[in-house]
């Protein structure tokens, strides 16, 4: 393509799993991702803007990767865009990227007011689909939040998130660590050119009672640890600390009452983000389908703390 936009790249940003298949990090065995993925074939044959709600690191990018792929600008480039410093000036030249196929906004609140103006006219205007290129944006946090606060147009949040698509964060889909440890593992492994390490069963415990809250990111940077290091012992030492914290902070206030409880948390929120995502977020829709009244499923969402990952 032509010359690029100063605030703008054609690969993620550095530390955004952009060697490893967006295939791989988004396919899995979890019940909160089957439905997220029958989304992203779906959106990847439409042209609609797709606003991405998620956690940081839960896999905006590997998302914006893989509905680019699936689609018929495949052949085209992906323009990356931090929002945080992108200026008015770059917003103007988008349309001049020529073969760009997928432009991914970042952070879509950050934007300074002018350019959230220049960008709600540029590419939300009178334009024909064809004529300029895909647009995704994404965000780590509440919109309607920032909307309130005044620092997110509400004009321009309304005319993103027609089409809104959650991602899980790990926590949410611990049964896809196993594979997801292995790509990276097998990532790392090539990269340093050395074996790929083979886990304790101690060690695979921890991956998969951790919380990651840095999600994908924080995974994947424990997977370079263990390669690099070439000790598992040595790598796995501040994980393991951690989360004998988190043990020692639960302890004495476990029973089977309480076992239960979680269960049937687990089960209710489960099915909830399934229906929401497969109503694209959209609260109304999801509340009818789940037989429950708009406001239960508002306080709902609130205690799960999702209630700012949707459309009204």
């Amino acid at each position: 393509m032509g010359k690029l936009l100063p605030n703008a790249s054609e690969a993620p940003p550095p530390g955004h799993m952009n060697t490893v298949s967006a295939q791989s990090l988004l396919e899995s065995v979890s019940a909160s991702m089957r439905p997220v993925e029958a989304v992203i074939r779906e959106l990847a044959q439409s042209e609609v803007t797709v606003l991405l709600l998620a956690e940081r690191g839960a896999g905006k990018h590997a998302t914006v990767r893989r509905i680019h792929e699936l689609s018929r600008r495949s052949a085209q480039s992906i323009v990356w865009f931090r929002c945080s410093s992108l200026t008015p000036g770059e917003l103007d030249a988008v349309y001049g990227q020529g073969s760009a196929g997928t432009v991914f906004f970042d952070e879509i609140s950050e934007l300074n007011s002018t350019s959230q103006l220049r960008l709600r006219d540029a590419l939300f205007g009178e334009t024909e689909p064809d004529s300029g290129p895909r647009v995704i944006c994404g965000s780590s946090r509440d919109l309607e939040i920032e909307v309130k606060a005044g620092r997110l147009r509400e004009d321009l949040y309304y005319r993103i998130s027609s089409v809104c698509l959650r991602l899980p964060p790990l926590r949410q889909r611990r049964e896809d660590i196993p594979s997801l440890t292995t790509s990276f593992l097998e990532r790392y492994a090539r990269e340093y050119r050395r074996a790929v390490p083979e886990l304790s069963p101690e060690t695979l415990r921890l991956f998969q009672e951790y919380c990651w809250p840095g999600n994908l990111r924080e995974l994947e940077d424990a997977a370079r640890v263990l390669v690099a290091l070439g000790d598992e012992r040595l790598a796995m030492g501040g994980l393991r600390a951690l989360l004998i914290k988190q043990h020692s902070n639960q302890q004495n206030r476990i029973s089977l009452k309480a076992i239960s409880r979680a269960a049937s948390y687990e089960a209710e929120k489960e099915l909830i983000l399934n229906v929401l995502t497969r109503t694209r977020w959209n609260r109304r829709r999801a509340a009818q389908e789940l037989q429950i009244s708009y406001k239960a499923l508002l306080y709902k969402l609130k205690q799960i703390g999702c209630e700012g990952y949707s459309t009204p």
